[in-house]
């Protein structure tokens, strides 16, 4: 049984989910997902291999009420504890016949984990040293990370070490290594988050252009929002040669919702140049060339050189293939100033917050034009965000922590 608390949460779920039904397909595989619908899990839903249990929980914060005061207060009114108890209820009902629970996420479903008195394992994606080890450390949270020397706190430590705590896996070494310091036996076997990515040269339509991807979020109506602060930026960025601006979107915003904006800010609809690149739609405004596209990511991630985004789990997967990004913090719930911040520490610098959209096109004109500093930056991506493989070793270390007998 695998809780997961968010939408990147949920990919790695997903990830590791994959990994071990391939390692042991006699296994059944059961997965709650505490925050949003979970439409990731759908096509393994609909192969029969995983069930789905729990009910859903649209949150008004998107699930980043730790963002905000309003986003938490938004949540409660719109009842997340009685989500949240109908979901623990649901859990103290299943783990009657399950052999081992997968928390995935931060506090939430390790709790939940905890209080269901069965064995676990936990996979702590959100918290990473690295955030209040780099950069100035003079914050009040870096101050209070470092007197602990952790990012997680005493009370996460305590779960982390309670006797049916089978397997802590944290997201990098050098975070496992300060859990290690307060005897949490944690260990960092890959990034899920890398697996499955792969580069590959872009097409012959768009090896002329400066290629640029387009990170918007899926968390409406922000991520609409968003989208027309970063478009609006690229139309103002001057350049020699013609732009290539692939916005490589999830469940939302769709096509559809964004066409308004597009014909507002002067764009026409246009026939794709070519098959080979994938695009649902293409739009076009003086030199700059838009290609739309849901499930692109990964495919477009690879074309491009650098990246503008206000998203999350998109955004480390990008610069972990060693493409550099700028962001743009706005007023959230996700995609605030502090998030960006944080977001641009964790990585070393390889995503870099910009103070204005003004900022973001000077920036990124000057890393356009700086192919030393792309590298730079695209190499420290890679570092912190780690290696592929990650779902599998995560899946075997599952396997020997939580089948039955181990």
């Amino acid at each position: 049984m695998v809780i997961s608390n968010g939408h990147g949460e949920d990919l790695i779920a997903l990830r590791i989910l994959e990994a071990l039904h391939r390692l042991a397909p006699q296994w059944r595989l059961k997965v709650m997902p505490l925050v949003g619908e979970g439409r990731c899990f759908q096509r393994s839903l609909d192969q029969g291999w995983l069930e789905r249990i729990g009910p859903s929980a649209r949150l008004p914060s998107g699930g980043f009420s730790n963002q905000s005061l309003r986003g938490l207060l938004a949540d409660l009114l719109g009842g997340l504890p009685i989500i949240t108890m109908k979901q623990w209820a649901c859990l103290r009902q299943e783990r009657r016949s399950a052999t081992g629970i997968l928390a995935v996420g931060d506090l939430l479903p390790l709790l939940m984990a905890w209080t269901c008195r069965r064995p676990f394992a936990f996979v702590g994606t959100p918290k990473s040293d690295y955030t209040w080890t780099s950069g100035p450390g003079s914050s009040f949270s870096d101050r209070y990370h470092a007197l602990k020397g952790s990012e997680w706190d005493p009370w996460e430590w305590s779960l982390m070490r309670a006797r049916q705590c089978r397997l802590v896996v944290m997201r990098d070494r050098l975070t496992a290594r300060g859990l290690r310091r307060h005897r949490v036996n944690a260990v960092a076997p890959g990034n899920p988050m890398m697996d499955g990515l792969m580069e590959s040269a872009p097409p012959i339509a768009l090896e002329r252009c400066r290629r640029i991807l387009l990170l918007c979020g899926s968390r409406m109506p922000e991520a609409l929002r968003n989208f027309r602060r970063l478009l609006t930026c690229l139309i103002h960025l001057p350049s020699p040669v013609p732009l290539a601006v692939m916005a490589a979107l999830g469940s939302a915003p769709t096509e559809s919702d964004l066409a308004d904006t597009l014909q507002h800010l002067g764009f026409r609809r246009c026939p794709p140049p070519s098959s080979s690149l994938g695009a649902d739609q293409c739009w076009v405004r003086g030199p700059l060339l838009l290609l739309l596209g849901s499930g692109r990511f990964e495919r477009w991630a690879s074309w491009a050189e650098v990246g503008v985004a206000t998203a999350g789990t998109a955004t480390e997967q990008l610069v972990g293939l060693g493409k550099p990004a700028l962001s743009l913090p706005g007023p959230g719930p996700q995609f605030t100033r502090g998030f960006a911040s944080r977001q641009s520490r964790l990585l070393g610098g390889a995503v870099q917050a910009c103070a204005s959209d003004s900022d973001l096109s000077q920036q990124l004109r000057s890393l356009l034009e700086n192919h030393t500093k792309r590298q730079e930056l695209g190499q420290r991506g890679r570092q912190r965000m780690g290696s592929s493989g990650g779902s599998e070793a995560i899946a075997h270390a599952v396997i020997r922590a939580l089948a039955p007998g181990g």
